[in-house]
């Protein structure tokens, strides 16, 4: 007002000059993009996807654009609209028929569940009604058997064991997750680990977890004193470099001990397995573990 920023709150006088900017309409879903998928199973009820590092899986505030969701509506969503494309009708010709479930809302469409945004690997999706619920159900009843890989910082005591504590949401940061008790947020959280390689100064850990809590094995793991290894929210760093492990050779020759090994969580849904949502058929997804992971993993077994 007049020039300068003022807040809602502030009392108008006669005369004064106001402007303002309208805000964005909300918007009614994601818009179909053409961003290439790892698709690892796709039938006319549901669909598996292998989701890169980076993507966010559904639009939210200040994330409308590469989705997965919006990847999954070029894909299957769209594929009827692109029929003139010789090269996508041939492409298509393989893709079941079918779009994708509505009942997560316009903003989720066939969205049965979520990976963090830097977390890699298994997704499932539902592409009819009778299946979401079918495979939501499934979540909800804790039936489906989910696999993660993870590189840790420092190295868990036991080589296996179940981590059992509450989880809630953090009493300062809006963005984490904590371990809390006896607090109206907090509910009860379950996983189970197995060490499957130790390195100086880390871990290669698979684990499973039994309930399906915002960033529960990143807050678990933090708890027992070996975060996800670059975690930038719970473990506090952003990249690893060879100089954090304190490597100046791998398998003989010099390295760069600045250069970047990992910009992200090594944190990967390796498999998932769950009952076919129509036919009932016991099914079981398998993702391979991404270059960078490999990269961390190549490193420390060869220093």
């Amino acid at each position: 007002m007049d020039g300068i920023v003022a807040r809602a709150s502030l009392k108008l006088r006669a005369g004064s000059l106001v402007s303002f900017i309208v805000p964005q309409p909300p918007r009614a879903g994601p818009a179909a993009e053409e961003i290439d998928l790892d698709f690892l199973y796709c039938d006319d009820a549901m669909a598996a996807v292998n989701k890169p590092p980076g993507m966010v899986v559904h639009p939210a505030k200040g994330n409308w654009q590469g989705t997965l969701a919006g990847a999954l509506m070029w894909h299957l969503e769209r594929r009827n609209e692109r029929k003139d494309d010789a090269d996508s009708a041939e492409a298509d010709a393989a893709q079941p028929v079918g779009g994708l479930s509505s009942v997560g809302g316009p903003t989720r469409p066939g969205i049965v569940h979520r990976l963090d945004r830097d977390t890699s690997g298994v997704i499932v999706v539902a592409r009819s009604e009778e299946a979401h619920h079918k495979l939501a159900k499934q979540f909800e009843n804790r039936t489906v058997e989910k696999t993660y890989l993870a590189i840790t910082q420092g190295q868990p005591q036991f080589d296996r064991d179940e981590i059992n504590l509450p989880i809630g949401i953090h009493p300062y940061q809006r963005e984490k997750m904590t371990v809390r008790r006896d607090h109206s947020t907090s509910r009860d959280a379950v996983t189970r680990y197995e060490v499957i390689e130790r390195f100086r100064g880390a871990a290669l850990v698979q684990l499973s977890p039994k309930t399906g809590r915002t960033h529960q094995i990143r807050v678990h793991l933090a708890a027992i004193g070996c975060p996800v290894l670059c975690d930038a929210l719970y473990s506090g760093r952003s990249v690893i470099e060879p100089s954090f492990f304190d490597i100046k050779e791998v398998a003989g020759a010099a390295v760069d001990p600045d250069a970047p090994l990992i910009r992200r969580q090594a944190l990967h849904a390796a498999s998932l397995a769950l009952l076919h949502p129509i036919t009932n058929e016991r099914m079981v997804f398998a993702a391979p573990i991404p270059s960078d992971i490999e990269r961390v993993l190549a490193v420390l077994r060869n220093a």
